[in-house]
């Protein structure tokens, strides 16, 4: 199991690809998925990726749908737990049963924010 880490443009190749998740286009997933990604907590937020607004797409390839790729940002580019938080999606994607390889591009377009946050996470932070 290779990881790749790749900085991205924000753009997103449809080829060959099924959308299952994105939170920028407010596009409901296969819940599996999701929930894998939602036991990653940010370290310094105590919140998961998802709700943080983190996590742009999750996506099967057509030609195998044990491969999975998510395209994410951080809150920024400099995020001392970047390297850490990624690692831990790949793997909490790895341990589900039908995934056999997760890579994670990471993009910095758009750039994070709060407004990307679930209500639940902006009151848990208490961002109104």
């Amino acid at each position: 199991m290779s990881e790749e880490l790749n900085n991205d443009s924000g753009k997103n190749g449809d080829d060959g690809q099924l959308p299952v998740f994105s939170a920028l286009k407010g596009v409901g997933g296969e819940e599996a998925l999701v929930d894998a990604l939602k036991q990653v907590i940010d370290p310094e937020l105590n919140i998961n990726i998802v709700d943080l607004g983190l996590v742009y797409e999750v996506q099967r390839t057509e030609e195998d749908s044990a491969k999975v790729t998510v395209s994410m940002t951080l809150t920024s580019p400099a995020c001392p737990a970047g390297p850490q938080i990624i690692t831990q999606a790949k793997m909490a994607l790895e341990r589900l049963d039908d995934v056999d390889e997760a890579s994670i591009q990471l993009t910095m377009t758009p750039p994070w924010s709060p407004e990307l946050m679930t209500e639940d996470a902006r009151d848990e932070l208490g961002i109104f």
